[in-house]
């Protein structure tokens, strides 16, 4: 009885992740945000109607950017081949540690997961920035001693680049290691199964119906706008799932005295 009961606690508290400090300068860490101002310039915002997208941007915590600075790379390997101007006082948590156009960021933390989770660290979901990529790298943080950087390529040389106080420069969330290892993939003929083809063929033909009646300027399309039936969580029969997620609430990082 006491090991049952010691499981079911291990499971209410959830999956760890806990974020050592190492370094003064750590970064502020937030919950992700749905917001993009991309999406706020789109005309209608409709951008904000796509649920997928939305949820994306939600998922996981960013570390933000300490200060507003400008960097150029001009194209070469060394590490001087990257250039920094800042707003006010240089960030030790920026640099070029290996040239080639890679600007480093030093979180300044050591994270720990539950174990048997790995950490993805990668660019903030939805925010394209001109000219830079964010490097992907996942991390063994159930065991490993070791803190990561958070790494970005210059694509577009002799260009100046900005980035600003606050603003996202990595994602980070947990993953079960051997979570895609476990993953059967296998490719079907959609008519192999009859019921899921039908609830297809209904939705396309319903698809195709309503963007008609749009370009047609029908007054009940016009009025509603889009289709709902996804963010509504409902299938072609009118079937409501019950784990449907319009929004992520995730949790803030907790200091020690909290």
């Amino acid at each position: 009885m006491a090991k049952k009961a010691k499981g079911r606690s291990r499971e209410a508290r959830g999956i760890e992740l806990t974020a050592f400090r190492v370094a003064d300068f750590a970064l502020q860490i937030a919950t992700g945000d749905q917001r993009r101002d991309w999406m706020d310039a789109l005309p209608d915002r409709f951008g904000y109607r796509c649920l997928p997208l939305l949820i994306a941007n939600q998922a996981g915590w960013d570390l933000l950017c300490p200060t507003r600075f400008w960097v150029r790379w001009d194209g070469g390997v060394e590490l001087d081949a990257v250039r920094f101007r800042w707003e006010d006082e240089p960030h030790p948590a920026i640099a070029s540690h290996f040239g080639s156009g890679v600007v480093t960021f030093t979180p300044g933390y050591l994270f720990r997961t539950t174990k048997g989770h790995n950490l993805w660290a990668r660019g903030c979901p939805n925010l394209p920035k001109d000219g830079i990529v964010p490097l992907d790298g996942i991390i063994e943080t159930d065991w490993a001693p070791f803190s990561f950087t958070m790494n970005w390529k210059i694509t577009r040389p002799k260009h100046w680049i900005r980035f600003d106080e606050g603003e996202p420069i990595c994602r980070i969330l947990p993953v079960p290691r051997h979570y895609l290892e476990s993953v059967r993939p296998r490719g079907r003929d959609l008519w192999d199964d009859k019921r899921t083809a039908n609830q297809y063929v209904s939705w396309r033909e319903s698809r195709d119906q309503f963007i008609q009646d749009l370009e047609a300027r029908e007054e009940e399309a016009v009025e509603q706008g889009w289709q709902r039936t996804y963010i509504r969580g409902q299938n072609m029969r009118g079937v409501k799932m019950q784990d449907h997620q319009t929004k992520l609430r995730l949790r803030d990082f907790l200091t020690a005295r909290d």
